[in-house]
C-alpha cells in the first residue's frame, strides 16, 4: 500500500503527532486510538498501533502493543514498512529485558541486528520541482531548501512514490509549472531522516536522500494532484513546523 496523505488514518496520526508537539499527550492518545478503531487494513492498523504503543504506561502494555505492531508489519510485507524492523525489534528487546525475560530479549536483539542493512529499493525514483530541466541534466545538493530558504541543503531528496514527488512539486518555491522527473541516483543513498522514524515508522513515504547527483532520465505528467484546500493545509503545516531539518 502506498502512503497517501489523504488517507483518514494517516490524517489522524498526523493530528495525533501535532497534539504531541503541543504537549497534549492525552489528546494525542485519544486521536491515535481513534485511528486504531477506524483502521480497515493491516497497513493502517500498523501505523495506528505504532503510535498507540508509545502512549502505554506499563512495560507489559508497551510490549503487547509493540508485538501487535510487529505482527502487522510482517503482514504488510512491503518496502513501505521494511525500514521499521531494526528499531521495532530493538524496542521489543528492551521491553523484554526490563521485564527480566533475557532469553526473548537476546532473541530480539539478534533480530534487530540481522534486519539492518537488508533494505533496498530499486525504484523507479522521482523528484518534484518547479524547475524546467531536461533529460540528462543532473540535480545536485547545495541549494536552498524548498521549505526553509535560509537552509542550504547538503543532500538532494527523492522518492519512489510519484504522488509524493507531485506533492513536493506543488509545494516547491517558484512560479514555474509543477514537474515530476524520473531520476537515477549516481551514488549511494539513505532513508530521509526527516520523515523516517522521526515522524513515521520505517519509511512508508519511501523517501530518500543522497549527496551524489541525481540524473534526470525522464518525466511523468500523470499523478494524483492535491486540491487547493489540501495544498493550503500543507503550506500551513510547513509554516507552523517548529522542528529543525535534519540536514
Amino acid at each position: 500500500m502506498d502512503f497517501d496523505p489523504n488517507n483518514k488514518v494517516i490524517k489522524l496520526c498526523l493530528q495525533g503527532m501535532a497534539w504531541e508537539e503541543k504537549g497534549k499527550p492525552e489528546e494525542s492518545f485519544r486521536i491515535f486510538l481513534q485511528g486504531w478503531s477506524e483502521a480497515t487494513n493491516d497497513f493502517e492498523k500498523f501505523l495506528a498501533a505504532y503510535y498507540v504503543t508509545r502512549h502505554q504506561e506499563s512495560i507489559s502494555d508497551k510490549l503487547q502493543w509493540a508485538e501487535t505492531t510487529l505482527q502487522l508489519a510482517l503482514k504488510v510485507n512491503s518496502l513501505a514498512v521494511n525500514g521499521v524492523f531494526p528499531s521495532l525489534y530493538l524496542n521489543i528487546a528492551k521491553y523484554y529485558e526490563d521485564l527480566g525475560d533475557f532469553e526473548n530479549a537476546k532473541k530480539n536483539y539478534e533480530l534487530a541486528e540481522s534486519s539492518k542493512d537488508k533494505l533496498s529499493d530499486n525504484g523507479p525514483f522521482y523528484h518534484g520541482t518547479k524547475a524546467d530541466l531536461q533529460v540528462g541534466d543532473q540535480l545536485t545538493a547545495g541549494f536552498g531548501s524548498n521549505y526553509h530558504s535560509e537552509v542550504i541543503m547538503n543532500h538532494i531528496y527523492f522518492t519512489a512514490l510519484v504522488n509524493g514527488a507531485g506533492l513536493a512539486a506543488a509545494l516547491a518555491k517558484g512560479d514555474g509549472r509543477e514537474r515530476v522527473y524520473i531520476v537515477e541516483p549516481t551514488g549511494g543513498f539513505e532513508n530521509d531522516p526527516n520523515v523516517t522514524d522521526k515522524k513515521f515508522p520505517g519509511n512508508p513515504t519511501r523517501s530518500y536522500r543522497t549527496q551524489a547527483p541525481l540524473k534526470i532520465i525522464g518525466e511523468v505528467t500523470d499523478w494524483v494532484r492535491q486540491t487547493p484546500e489540501q495544498l493550503q493545509q500543507w503550506r500551513e503545516k510547513l509554516a507552523n513546523n517548529k522542528g529543525e531539518i535534519i540536514n
